[in-house]
């Protein structure tokens, strides 16, 4: 039995999670040692120095990197003292984490500057401490949380070459889609960690004990006689007010599956960060009681799996769960960063599920100007915010082959969520003269979509590997100039398969009240769930911008003359998107919010009147 986390108990001790962790080991040496002793009263047979951090690189960034030896040799002493008032014998391994650096060639450090930094670390681990002659260094180095094949290996030979006869282990960390932050697959990875010189491999951190129970299952089926260790996170951590952090797995549901890690080949289980003695002593019991042990466990396959997607397939995606079952849709509008950086997007989506939506609507290319691939920015919000994706996917400037190959590109990555559009016209936006052809128009993709790759065929009736799941949306004008071609083309889109519709914006809520009348008079039918288009107005130039230069948009004058005579224009626009939320609410499934300019605060304070009204 591993012991759990340490960062998380300093930092529940009142240490700011901002300070260097490592040197506590110097400034408050008793907090560290009262951790290593509550790990021990609880069962554990190995505890850790508190030194994941204490490498150069990591400790330069508070200024320490010149105490490197000091640090760590603390960080051994601590732990000694500990173990030697206790009442059994209990292992000391040396905690080596990551650098916090990229090597090269995604990075500036060379492979031969981190075995440096590493070596300097470990040898620091495994010398006498000077103030405790009788005792020794650590009994074994643990390298963990490693998100780096490469940097794993530079440690690992760092290792060997100063304690060639300590025994070392390696455990890996991995992303919530089953792969390291570089892309390998647990498969790789234990190929790759079965040729270092390793005494054990594992996973550790990562996210709670289903996804490391299944990576360990595929770590045994590549590497059956490697020694294996499982530490997984007490689940994915919840930001709270105020900056604390809460971790939601129970010292109960770690117990769960301690057993779970031994049969799966797991030589030693333990926690990481979330974790605390409490967990420990529930999985100690366990192991001791192993007869008591009777909750069902899901099935753990060890399939190695490329990819774990949104929406698996066969499997209703949150959206279609949400129509089927009448649940309001909230649903933002986002585009694509300009380039290739996607903070500000994960930034704004994770502020918008705060807000209270529980989909974004990824634009591809909008107004025709060049951004990042709405597939990758699509990926992106769902494995990074936990958000299911609408993707735009308009026809225009993609042939029937490329339309069909990207729609398996984006099933591959886990979107199954569509919004099939026309898409704007090239000669408004950033390259005027690129091609704008298209072979399909919007309905016919869908009927496509929904006729043949969801039946398991191409356009062209031969088969594929196996059948799509997707949802698809359409789009509709409430307003339209035209209301009986408008009807007639709806119609044609819903006979093809449209599952939903998202609308332009409303400003006219009773004539967009005409319009869903109009259609279920016309076809005796039900209208398909409709998520109305909400965009708060910024100002009245952006008023007028839309109702003059925008197909399709009609804002009546008395709005925008609210707008021109309000002392807080972005205000009054929030208050009248907040208004025409009130009023079509009742005819709607959902709500489609539009932001402008980027403004998603603005959008978040029109939601504020949902969350009100809950």
């Amino acid at each position: 039995m591993l012991d759990g986390a340490m960062g998380t108990l300093l930092h529940s001790r009142g240490i700011p999670i901002d300070q260097c962790f490592d040197a506590i080991n110097r400034l408050d040496p008793a907090i560290v040692a009262d951790i290593h002793r509550s790990y021990i009263e609880a069962g554990a047979d190995i505890i850790e120095t508190n030194s994941f951090g204490a490498n150069r690189f990591k400790l330069a960034q508070h200024g320490l990197e010149d105490d490197v030896v000091a640090l760590n040799q603390a960080a051994v002493s601590v732990a000694r003292r500990v173990i030697e008032g206790s009442f059994r014998q209990v292992l000391l391994a040396g905690s080596v984490g990551p650098l916090g650096v990229r090597l090269a060639p995604l990075g500036r450090v060379k492979t031969d500057e981190a075995q440096a930094a590493f070596a300097e670390q470990i040898e620091a681990l495994v010398a006498l401490p000077t103030d405790l002659p009788q005792s020794s260094g650590v009994d074994l180095i643990i390298l963990e949380t490693m998100p780096d094949l490469n940097e794993l290996e530079a440690a690992v030979q760092a290792a060997r070459s100063i304690a060639p006869d300590h025994s070392i282990v390696g455990m890996m960390t991995f992303t919530r889609d089953d792969r390291t932050v570089l892309g390998d697959t647990p498969a790789n990875v234990a190929a790759r960690m079965v040729q270092m010189d390793l005494d054990a491999i594992g996973v550790n951190c990562s996210s709670g004990p289903v996804q490391v129970l299944r990576l360990i299952a595929i770590l045994r089926e590549v590497a059956p006689d490697m020694p294996l260790v499982a530490a997984p996170n007490a689940g994915w951590p919840q930001q709270l007010e105020g900056g604390r952090v809460l971790y939601p797995a129970t010292p109960k549901y770690f117990a769960d599956y301690a057993r779970a890690f031994v049969d799966s080949g797991a030589s030693v289980i333990g926690g990481c960060c979330g974790t605390t003695a409490d967990h420990i002593a529930a999985m100690r019991k366990a192991l001791d009681s192993p007869a008591d042990a009777n909750h069902p466990l899901p099935h753990v396959s060890s399939t190695r799996q490329n990819d774990i997607t949104t929406g698996a397939t066969g499997q209703p995606t949150r959206l279609k769960q949400a129509l089927v079952e009448n649940r309001f849709v909230v649903t933002v509008e986002m585009s694509p960063p300009r380039g290739i950086a996607p903070q500000r997007l994960v930034a704004g989506a994770r502020m918008l599920k705060e807000a209270g939506a529980n989909f974004i609507d990824v634009a591809d290319s909008p107004l025709a100007r060049m951004r990042m691939s709405a597939w990758a920015a699509a990926h992106l919000v769902q494995r990074e915010v936990g958000l299911e994706a609408i993707l735009h996917f308009p026809t225009r400037g993609r042939n029937l082959l490329r339309v069909q190959g990207d729609l398996l590109a984006a099933h591959a990555l886990g979107i199954r969520n569509l919004f099939v559009v026309m898409g704007d016209p090239t000669q408004i936006g950033d390259f005027p003269e690129a091609m704008d052809n298209y072979d399909i128009v919007p309905s016919g993709l869908i009927q496509l979509i929904k006729q043949r790759l969801n039946t398991g065929v191409d356009q062209a009736g031969q088969t594929i590997d196996q059948p799509t799941s997707f949802t698809v949306g359409c789009a509709v004008n409430l307003e339209p100039p035209d209301r009986s071609r408008e009807l007639s083309l709806l119609r044609k889109k819903i006979r093809n398969g449209a599952d939903f519709a998202l609308t332009q914006p409303i400003f006219n809520p009773s004539v967009a009240k005409e319009f869903i009348e109009a259609y279920e008079k016309k076809y005796h039918e039900p209208i398909i769930p409709i998520v109305a288009g909400i965009q708060p107005l910024y100002s009245i130039g952006n008023a007028e911008f839309l109702h003059n230069e925008v197909p399709g948009i009609d804002i009546p004058v008395s709005l925008r003359q609210r707008i021109q005579q309000a002392p807080d224009q972005q205000q009054e626009g929030v208050a009248i998107a907040q208004e025409i939320l009130e009023e079509i609410r009742p005819l709607v499934r959902g709500v489609y919010m539009i932001p402008v300019f980027g403004r998603y605060d603005l959008v978040a304070d029109v939601l504020d009147m949902l969350g009100k009204e809950h």
